[in-house]
């Protein structure tokens, strides 16, 4: 037969041929075999497509009608009608009717069909259906709770999944339509309506209905949104429509087959990249998704429905950064395509070393958006590519992978710059960052008009290399390889660049010898320690690379200077080092201390292994320039512990007196405690702190010690304290 549109109003009053005569339906029934009402489910998947059509049929209703489709069924003799397409929509009508009637004060009669409409899943959904019609909410509180409180609402419904869904649903109907009037009679005047086609006497069987019954499995969120995008954009551009779902459905599904998920399909990785677009959207137009709770409906709708602003220019956006990928794997894989300007195996001239990621695409479809494990810095380097690709007329690979070098070195040292929070200080850097890459990536240089983005000192530093490269383009693979050495990532201003010759030293330095060997030698050169706050940072002999990272890379610490100056004295001593060479400089600062009997802080720091616990190198001094004999080795990178220590009292003891308690300040013994001052051992009583000996350190002028403190103590102590 033809199918017209309908309203709900209409299938129960509008005569069908089903018998000798045409006759209206007597009944709708949900059959016993379909699935339970599913939009009223608490999954979080479920509420947001709840949400979604609640707001379309919110919108019919005050401004434009809405058409939801063919509802078909079979339909027998007696005028019954068993859907085989529409029950969850069916389901939420007839709810939302039900709410217009009872909220409006309806004369039943005139709503009395819905009685028509039943389950028979079970037994109490089918009486839940008839007895809410003849129940009149109170609406002075939750509807659901008002019905749960019914004494004709046996309290084993709610373990019901269909009434528990219906009720889910009637709360969500009653916040999203309460102040809206005239419900029923925009109901009655179609504003809703779908096409109805009842099949007469089909003979409806379970194996019939299981394959008809296509929608029996929900949709999922990808299906969802497929079918959401392709209607927004065909409001835009219906040819354009089809070619991005036709696109969608092979050319982009078949480029991100070899990257499908345990679920066998393309689905989250699709979704993962489109998030990753929308974002580059955001950024490009200057605004920021952080703070902003947005699914991947909520950005369709932002960036791609027709009434949004730039629709256009997002759509070819959103074109361009999949076909990119598209044409990528026409010349070969994508993961050859990185491995062309990445590489973790070994330095190669304008190739990427470190720890930085191989497949930034793959990285991007796997974690994107999951809880920043693919960070911003990440982010930045996947556009860099992108931008590439996208330039691939104007951007030779030579120029690209000199270009991308840069970039890799800018990311690498602004951590703390790059940001899309409003909040930070310098806010939403990231509009301009990507700006900058467009830059660097299309043009080969720095645009000075942009301001606050990457950090300021790198980019300096990459702009003075690259002069440099310039003028000495046979010194250039040695600087890249001096850049890509895992305590520098790429900001050598610690070695610089007057003295070529020192690049390879460095490496050599740090990859032949010990590191306690190399704070040793460094710290008998010269002070070459940096300040932040109370905080001071020397090397280590520890497993950890952050404190040599720290004291290589310019930050707010005061002391860089010292560093670099330090460094390049001990890399002007020698061609190549060994511990040998290290171990000399040090024992040679040592004689020379004792000939002078001028015993420093940092003589005691090279002579006794204790002052260097091989931690984070971290020391604190409360007054460096006054005390310098009064400080405390930590164990951690921030702060005090229970296991940090004052390094002279830590060498002396002997007998595990060092206190916890106190810090590693005091030696502790019964009724007594020995503290280490600037100019003195001083013992003192515990109960009271009162002094009761100490122990004259002998000093020259300047407050230095004319004697070994820590062999005079131990000579004292082998005299009775106690």
């Amino acid at each position: 037969m033809d199918t017209l549109l309908y309203t709900l109003f209409d299938i129960f009053h509008n005569d069908f041929s089903y018998g000798e005569k045409p006759a209206p339906l007597s009944k709708v029934v949900i059959p016993i075999i379909q699935r339970d009402y599913a939009q009223g489910r608490k999954d979080v998947e479920i509420a947001r497509v709840r949400s979604r059509f609640l707001d379309a049929l919110h919108n019919a209703l005050i401004e434009t009608p809405i058409m939801l489709d063919f509802i078909y069924g079979d339909i027998n003799e007696k005028g019954v009608m068993t859907p085989l397409d529409g029950q969850q929509r069916l389901t939420t009508l007839f709810l939302l009717h039900w709410y217009a009637a009872k909220k409006e004060c309806i004369p039943y009669e005139d709503y009395s069909f819905l009685g028509n409409f039943s389950y028979e899943t079970r037994y109490s959904a089918r009486n839940f259906c008839k007895l809410i019609l003849d129940y009149q909410p109170r609406f002075e509180e939750k509807l659901s709770v008002e019905i749960i409180d019914q004494p004709w609402f046996p309290l084993d419904w709610v373990n019901d999944p269909t009434i528990n869904a219906m009720l889910v649903m009637i709360d969500a109907i009653a916040e999203k339509f309460a102040d809206l009037k005239n419900i029923w009679r925009k109901l009655r005047e179609g504003a809703i309506t779908f096409y109805f086609l009842p099949i007469k006497d089909m003979g409806l069987t379970d194996e019939l209905y299981i394959k008809m019954n296509s929608r029996g499995k929900p949709l999922t969120t990808f299906e969802h949104f497929k079918a959401e995008l392709e209607r927004e954009l065909t409001k835009i551009d219906k040819e354009k429509a089809k070619a991005i779902i036709r696109k969608i459905d092979l050319d982009w599904t078949d480029m991100l087959w070899q990257y499908r998920g345990d679920n066998n399909t393309t689905d989250d990785e699709f979704l993962r990249y489109f998030r990753f677009i929308c974002d580059i959207i955001c950024y490009k137009s200057g605004g920021t998704m952080q703070g902003r709770e947005m699914d991947e409906f909520d950005l369709l709708y932002g960036f791609f429905s027709a009434g949004t602003e730039n629709a256009m220019n997002n759509l070819k956006y959103f074109e361009d950064y999949y076909d990119c990928w598209c044409d990528v794997k026409k010349n070969g894989s994508i993961s050859d395509f990185f491995a062309d300007y990445v590489s973790k195996d070994g330095h190669q001239v304008g190739k990427i070393l470190s720890d930085c990621k191989i497949n930034y695409f793959e990285d991007a479809i796997r974690d994107y958006g999951g809880n920043r494990r693919f960070s911003l810095g990440d982010t930045v380097m996947l556009y860099a590519f992108v931008t590439f690709i996208l330039n691939r007329d104007r951007v030779s690979d030579e120029e690209f992978r000199r270009r991308i070098r840069i970039i890799r070195n800018l990311v690498k040292n602004s951590e703390d710059e790059i940001s899309d929070s409003e909040t930070r200080v310098g806010g939403n850097r990231m509009p301009a960052i990507l700006s900058q890459v467009d830059s660097l990536i299309i043009n080969g240089g720095f645009r000075d008009d942009i301001d606050i983005n990457f950090n300021d000192v790198q980019i300096a530093e990459e702009k003075e290399k690259l002069i440099w490269t310039q003028a000495h383009p046979d010194e250039a693979e040695s600087l890249f390889e001096l850049e890509d050495y895992h305590l520098l990532y790429g900001q050598i201003s610690v070695v610089g660049l007057e003295h070529p010759e020192w690049f390879a030293r460095f490496i050599n330095l740090f990859t032949e010898c010990g590191r306690d060997e190399i704070d040793c030698a460094l710290l008998a050169i010269g002070n070459y320690m940096q300040r932040t706050r109370r905080l001071y940072q020397l090397g280590t002999s520890g497993a950890f690379d952050t404190p040599w990272r720290e004291l290589f890379h310019k930050s707010a610490s005061d002391g860089f200077d010292r560093t670099k100056e330090c460094l390049g004295k001990l890399l002007s001593k020698a061609e190549t080092f060994s511990n040998e060479v290290l171990v000399e400089i040090k024992e040679d600062c040592l004689r020379e201390c004792e000939e002078k009997s001028c015993f420093d802080w940092r003589y005691y720091y090279l002579k006794y292994e204790q002052f260097r616990p091989g931690r984070y190198g971290k020391y604190q001094w409360n007054d460096f320039n006054n005390a310098p004999y009064c400080f405390v080795a930590l164990w951690t990178q921030r702060q005090a512990s229970q296991n940090a220590f004052q390094p002279f009292l830590k060498v002396v003891d002997n007998n595990d007196k060092l206190s916890k308690e106190w810090f590693g300040k005091r030696l502790v013994f019964e009724g007594i405690y020995v503290e280490c001052c600037n100019d003195a051992f001083v013992v003192k009583a515990e109960d009271n702190d009162e002094e009761i000996r100490r122990l004259q350190i002998n000093q020259n002028e300047n407050g230095i010690d004319a004697e070994d403190r820590i062999q005079k103590y131990l000579n004292w102590i082998n005299k009775p304290i106690n």
